[in-house]
């Protein structure tokens, strides 16, 4: 977990402006000011549930169920869905100049300049895109790829990341190659030293040819936070190879910093753990990608700019990817304001909660089910919100956790979800099990309260 202090510095700066008022809610008669969150502020680091309980009062999740599916989507926060429909309806009612209220060009020029530090970027490294899958293809779909080339990736990869590689293998020759990266089953033994392995034995194997290493660093399958750190700095960069960061689940889960990370491009959305709107995303170009430059000397035009509007102009290549012609400010705006609210109350404060949250649930469910598989490892650094089970003997049955998950909804009220991923890079039959997420709006109560009705459901099943 990375520790910066700026993003805290830099959301009271933000909000003490003018325009910072204006852009930080765009409200017609109100704007977020640093009092409105100051319930949110950080206040030690003990334990306080009082605190949480104010952070789940933000929330205006239906309170008949329990949501633990924010793997797959999030839900914003009252404050920043107010603002999200009062800004739709000033776009509705002065579409060409919306009161002013986005700034100048690209009219998000201020939402980056306020997200940008809470990520340990600048502001000129930040695009704000449509998703994780937006933000992968804008880069992998301009990289100037050649026959030959090697990509390394892992076979527990989300189809947003495998699928455009699969268009780079079949129009430039590409050779991907998925590295079978170890899954815990429940015994805890893996390490960040068998991720870093898998990495640097396939790039001792490939050599030059190796030019791009992609891979999740929170493998949506199993919930393992593989160590992107370690892999960026001394796996790609000890040897000048680029490295593009799937994470779809790190946003607005982990305290990020990506200047410390060291990756060329990180790629995540809005509306996950980040409760921001559909179709919002975060894209890091590191430094204008000017060390892409440097890696692949041999080409004089790496990165082509394959989603803007705009032509080859003086300004930088984040800027120029972020002019898609028309954009949606109502949702970048809200996206802004979400992540406001989390440097408010605190990113590092908000990972070490649902590491803890993710932590109990896989102790809880190892003590509720004495054979149970749990693919998500409960070791520090590895684990996060998103834990992977299955209670049954038959990890192969995706049917009857199809069943168990329903039940689980109309009867007790949890929602989670349920996935499939091949244990092994070879295996012709996929395991299955069920996904839960906690987070920040979770209490001790809710994990427990989910197992205790898991294991009530087991019995009948089993």
């Amino acid at each position: 977990m990375s520790s910066h202090n700026e993003p805290q510095l830099g959301r009271r700066r933000f909000l003490k402006t003018t325009t910072g008022l204006a852009v930080a809610m765009a409200l017609p008669t109100q704007a977020l000011a640093a009092d409105d969150l100051v319930h949110l502020e950080r206040h030690g680091n003990a334990p306080d549930e009082r605190f949480w309980r104010k952070v789940q009062k933000e929330f205006v999740l239906a309170k008949r169920t329990t949501y633990m599916n924010i793997g797959t989507t999030g839900s914003m926060p009252r404050v920043v869905l107010d603002g999200f429909d009062t800004n739709n309806t000033i776009v509705a009612r002065d579409p060409w100049a919306m009161e002013g209220k986005f700034g100048g060009f690209a009219n998000v020029g201020n939402m980056i300049d306020a997200i940008a530090p809470g990520f340990g970027a600048d502001s000129h490294e930040i695009v704000l895109s449509r998703n994780t899958t937006d933000g992968i293809c804008s880069i992998i779909g301009g990289l100037q790829f050649e026959s030959g080339d090697v990509v390394l990736t892992t076979h527990h990869e989300h189809v947003g990341l495998t699928s455009p590689l699969y268009v780079a293998s079949q129009r430039y020759g590409v050779e991907v190659v998925e590295l079978e990266i170890p899954v815990d089953t429940g015994d805890n033994s893996v390490t960040e030293e068998d991720y870093i392995r898998v990495f640097a034995d396939a790039v001792a194997l490939y050599g030059s040819r190796v030019r791009l290493i992609a891979f999740s660093h929170i493998t949506y399958k199993t919930g393992t936070v593989l160590p992107a750190k370690r892999i960026c700095k001394e796996v790609a960069v000890a040897n000048g190879i680029p490295s593009l960061v799937d994470g779809a689940h790190g946003i607005g889960m982990l305290d990020l910093n990506f200047h410390d990370m060291d990756c060329d491009f990180y790629a995540g959305p809005g509306h996950k753990w980040q409760c921001g709107p559909g179709a919002t995303g975060i894209l890091y170009v590191r430094d204008e990608a000017k060390r892409l430059k440097e890696f692949w000397w041999d080409r004089s035009e790496p990165l082509h700019l394959i989603n803007s509007s705009l032509a080859p102009a003086a300004m930088g290549i984040c800027q120029r990817m972020q002019y898609i012609g028309n954009d949606h400010f109502p949702a970048k705006q809200a996206l802004t304001d979400s992540c406001l609210m989390w440097d408010t109350i605190g990113r590092d404060r908000i990972e070490t909660r649902v590491r803890e949250l993710g932590s109990r649930c896989k102790r809880k469910l190892a003590q509720a089910f004495p054979n149970v598989k749990i693919y998500s490892p409960d070791v520090e650094g590895l684990n996060c919100g998103l834990t992977s089970v299955n209670p049954f003997d038959d990890q192969t049955d995706g049917e009857l956790l199809l069943a168990f998950r329903d039940r689980l909804r109309e009867e007790y009220g949890y929602i989670i979800r349920t996935t499939d991923f091949r244990l092994r890079k070879d295996d012709v039959v996929p395991t299955y099990a069920l996904r839960i997420s906690t987070h920040l709006f979770h209490s001790e109560q809710d994990v427990d309260g989910l197992v205790s009705a898991m294991r009530k459901l087991y019995r009948e099943m089993a």
